[in-house]
This record gives structure tokens, sequence and C-alpha cells, in this order.
């Protein structure tokens, strides 16, 4: 029991055991979050989105294990982030036959308990679990979680393994954190300053912007002021997603463009920020270089996907093709309903023709897919190219969709001109 924390009914009957040893040892986590984070009540969530169910060691898999032995059943909508296989094409894993096993029975386990098996790191591009602006939900995953603040203006904390999955038993979390209204408040500003209009409408620049703010805003919750009115979601995802990976940012505003942030005051709650970021050409084009390990033309192949690829990006990345034939791997993530989407529309067989190899359930930077002799990969994703040295050991380019295509069509790193003044 923690000090001062006002319990319901259903709260202390969970922790008497009343909804199983599993529910019990979950209220009991929850509670002991709330003490640590000084919260005075716990709130309901709508739903809940679990990241635990990607295999990260022996004791994901014993916690998992314990959960369902305990008789562990979800009390909210839930839904599943990546896992460690593509249960679609199991045969791409090119691991540790150990590793795939203990990851698909990870994966089984949570499905096991009443979850949803999205497996996808972007739950938001399923329609019926999309929370409405205002509603709680106890959602994992950096760039989910940056993206359901941000650009739904629904409410969740920064939630991770075993946290996510006791908040879907209970439906319960602290009232802590970006679930208050007072600490959503824009804290730094980000003011975009002589970027050309070629760059703000082209797609790399928002991983590149994501670097910047996430390197700079820390746990903050930065406001962006420049952007395009009808930036669309996609652009915003990509910004979220390497502002979360580069720093811990749960929450940006976007000035005359996310709900929260209608003018520049709303996004302040009419306060003064605390530091004021000038974010010019020339710093832009230092965060791209930061985000390139690679030098040269040499690429081995391309990687994009990363938070998965949306129907729009399905669609783009058909344009942008053309009928060409890509002359190296192509690799794009998806989650299993928007691939089901880009099936029902007769776009598969164009991505084949091409060269494109489709990657469900999981993604190319967590698990080993990729061919071991690859050494360089090109990618649009900020977020693939913060992880992927560390986790794969490849080099990295960071590139605009565009620039990756044709790349991979060429067989060589090919760069827009004109883009940045100094490539």
């Amino acid at each position: 029991m923690v000090p001062g924390l006002d319990l319901s009914e259903d709260d202390r009957n969970l922790l008497d055991g009343e909804g199983g040893e599993a529910a019990r040892l979950a209220m009991r986590i929850v509670l002991a979050l709330a003490g640590a984070v000084g919260a005075e009540r716990l709130i309901d969530v709508t739903a809940a989105h679990v990241d635990g169910c990607l295999y990260q060691g022996q004791a994901s898999l014993d916690f998992a294990e314990r959960l369902a032995a305990g008789g562990a059943r979800v009390s909210v909508p839930t839904t599943l982030n990546v896992g460690s296989l593509d249960l679609l094409h199991p045969e791409r894993f090119r691991g540790a036959l150990g590793l795939a096993a203990a990851g698909r029975r990870l994966m089984d386990l949570y499905a096991g308990m009443g979850c949803r098996p999205t497996w996808t790191c972007a739950p938001y591009q399923v329609a019926e679990a999309r929370p409405r602006p205002g509603q709680h939900v106890a959602w994992a995953e950096s760039n989910a979680i940056v993206f359901v603040n941000s650009v739904l203006a629904a409410r969740t904390e920064r939630y991770g393994d075993f946290i996510d999955v006791c908040a879907a038993i209970t439906g319960r979390v602290p009232d802590a954190g970006l679930h208050r209204t007072e600490n959503r408040r824009g804290q730094i500003l980000f003011r975009l300053a002589g970027v050309p209009d070629r760059l703000l409408l082209n797609d790399l620049l928002y991983p590149v912007l994501g670097h910047v703010v996430g390197t700079r805003a820390g746990t903050g919750v930065p406001v962006i002021e420049g952007l395009p009115v009808d930036t669309p979601e996609d652009r915003l995802k990509a910004l979220g997603a390497t502002a979360a990976s580069s720093g811990s940012v749960g929450m940006f505003h976007a000035v005359g463009v996310t709900p929260e942030a209608a003018t520049l005051d709303a996004a302040l709650h009419d306060s003064r920020p605390g530091g004021v970021v000038e974010v010019t050409p020339e710093v832009l084009l230092e965060a791209r270089r930061s985000l390139c390990t690679a030098r040269g033309d040499s690429l081995d192949a391309v990687s994009v996907g990363t938070p998965h690829f949306s129907l729009q990006e399905f669609e783009r990345l058909l344009e942008l093709l053309d009928g060409q034939r890509l002359r190296m791997p192509f690799y794009v993530s998806t989650g299993r309903d928007v691939l089901a989407d880009v099936r029902s529309r007769g776009w598969t067989e164009a991505l084949d023709r091409a060269g494109v190899t489709v990657v469900a359930d999981t993604c190319t930077y967590v698990t080993p897919i990729l061919e071991p002799e690859i050494g360089v990969v090109m990618t649009d994703s900020g977020k693939w190219a913060y992880y992927a040295p560390g986790n794969i050991g490849v080099e990295v380019i960071l590139g605009s969709l565009e620039e990756c295509v044709r790349s991979a069509v060429e067989g060589r790193v090919w760069r827009d001109p004109g883009l940045f003044a100094d490539q």
C-alpha cells in the first residue's frame, strides 16, 4: 500500500486477489509506480499498447510466463507492439533457432492474455485503436507515445516493459506525468529560421528536425514554430519518432499544426519558454550528418518503415518506383493491418516486380532479417539511423524516400542536389 494514495474498491479487490494472482501482481506493480512518481490517485485508461512482447532476454519471458500462469487477462482493448519474428514470413529470420523459439513463445503468451496481435509499433494506423482527444491510455513504444500525445491529443505517460501489461490488466495507471494538463505545457521553443520552402516540403526535414529536437529537449516538452500548417501525419510521425529516440521526448507541440498548439501561447500555456533554439539550415545539415555513419556512394541495401509504413507511404513508394526494378535489397517494415490494405488494393504485385521485400510484425533493426553480408544501408528513418549501427552493426546513410528509391535503382547513393546547401 502506498501512503496517501486514494484507492477505489475495485483496486482494493485486485490487491486482495479477487481477480487472480496475475491481477494482484499487476496492481502491486502499478501501485509501486504510483509511489515512485508521487501520484495521489490512480485513473482509468481506455486502452493499452504493450511493448513487452518483443523478446529482450530471459527476464521478459519469465515475467510473461508468471502472468500467464496466474491467469492474466487484459481488461481494456490492448494492441501489441512488434515482436521478434515476422509471423507471416518466418523463414526470413536469420538468427539462432533458440532466439526464434523464445521470441515466438513470448508473442504467443501476450496474445493468449487477450491482447490483439497487431504486431506494430504504429497502433495509431489501426483505425479502431486510435484514441480520441483527451482519452487516457497506457501506451508503450516511444514513437507511439509521442504520436498519441502530440498528434492525437490523447494522454499517456511513457510506459515501458512490464508496466505496460500491468496497466492493461488492471485498467489503471498513476495520475501523473503527461496524463496531467500542467505537464503538457511546452517548455523549450524550436524556431525554424531561414529554412527554404523546398526543404520544408521534403520528408527528409522531419527526421532531421526530430534529431535536433530530441538531442536538445531531452525529457522536456518542445514547441516547434515554423512548420507548414498542412504537415501530414506521416511527417509528424517521423519527427516524433526521432525525437523520442535521440532524446526522451514524450510529447511535442507544432504551432498551428498539432491539436494543443493552435497558437504559440496555447502551446506554452500562456507562459514563456525556458529556452529558444534557432533551427537554421546549418543546424539541420549538421544533424543529418550526425545520423550518417557511412561516407561515399557505396550502398548494399535500403530499409524503410521505422515506424511502420502507412498506406499513404506505400502509395508514395509505388509512385516513386514507377515500374522500375531495384538493384539491391529494399526492405519495407509495416504492420499486418496496413499490409492487408495494401494487398486488397492489388499493390503487392507491383512491389514484388520491383524487388521490394515487405517485412511484417517486426522491424529490421530489432531482429536479424538483413543478409549478413550487408554493410551499408540507406534509410528514411531517423530512428532506424539512430539505433541500427549499435543494434545490428551496419553503417547508415539517412535520406528522403525519394533518395532511397533512386539510390536502390541506380545501385549507389544518390543525393537530391540542392536540398541541403552542402551535401
